[in-house]
């Protein structure tokens, strides 16, 4: 049986992702109006790294938060952006041949404790499979200090913003995601971002995974939300 839209299994939303990485940078600039380039330039920002720092970007896609955070970290610094959608990772390897883009899961990622002084994740935290291991793996690679950070949308619930969200995302985004070719997986969008913790609950979450001073802005009126969590001293 297939699972609801919202909830694939892990093999099914990398199929996804796999199917859609050719029209994904396009169907961002559109759905977002480029604002999503905003976004990812304001999750750098709180992830508070500078030149001769070593990043890692979760669920990175197409690269464009590496790419954001590579610049802050030039010269001597490093990115690692890690993905399990080879299809994606190819396209983040065109865009920046420069940058070190790898497979990799989020449940179990390959580096050892302390390995960055950074971990983000941008548009990519709905898609875990178990979001608090996810969590507790980026605090595990990140070295006391340092910082994460989890860019996501999220569902606005005052009015009249609640109720163009529900329309922009119910009923336009299936349908431009008809028009690219796949409106199963921008089917999928909307359900996902339904069953995605609030804000609050994040925040809770993060606490819970041993991070602390977390926090956390809402931009876009809502519909986005930056959060971010300090690993502690041991």
């Amino acid at each position: 049986m297939a699972s609801e839209p919202g909830n694939l299994e892990a093999p099914q939303v990398r199929a996804m992702f796999d199917r859609i990485a050719g029209v994904y940078d396009r169907m961002n600039d559109v759905m977002t109006a480029g604002l999503h380039h905003r976004w990812r330039r304001r999750a750098a920002d709180l992830a508070r790294v500078g030149p001769g720092r070593r990043v890692l970007d979760v669920a990175t896609g197409t690269g464009d938060l590496a790419i954001e955070l590579a610049g802050r970290v030039r010269p001597g610094g490093e990115v690692v952006g890690l993905d399990f959608s080879e299809a994606m990772l190819e396209r983040a390897r065109q865009k920046a041949p420069g940058i070190r883009f790898e497979a990799g899961d989020a449940q179990e990622l390959p580096f050892p404790d302390s390995s960055f002084v950074a971990a983000t994740v941008g548009f990519g935290a709905r898609n875990f499979a178990d979001l608090d291991r996810s969590i507790a793996e980026m605090k595990r690679v990140v070295r006391p200090g340092g910082r994460v950070v989890i860019l996501e949308i999220t569902t606005p619930t005052r009015s009249p913003l609640a109720g163009f969200c529900r329309a922009w995302f119910d009923r336009l985004v299936p349908l431009l995601g008809a028009l690219a070719g796949d409106s199963a997986a921008y089917s999928y969008l909307p359900q996902s971002v339904k069953r995605f913790p609030s804000p609050e609950e994040l925040a809770a979450r993060m606490a819970a995974a041993g991070l602390g001073e977390v926090g956390w802005i809402e931009t876009a009126g809502g519909i986005i939300a930056i959060h971010h969590g300090t690993v502690p001293a041991p």
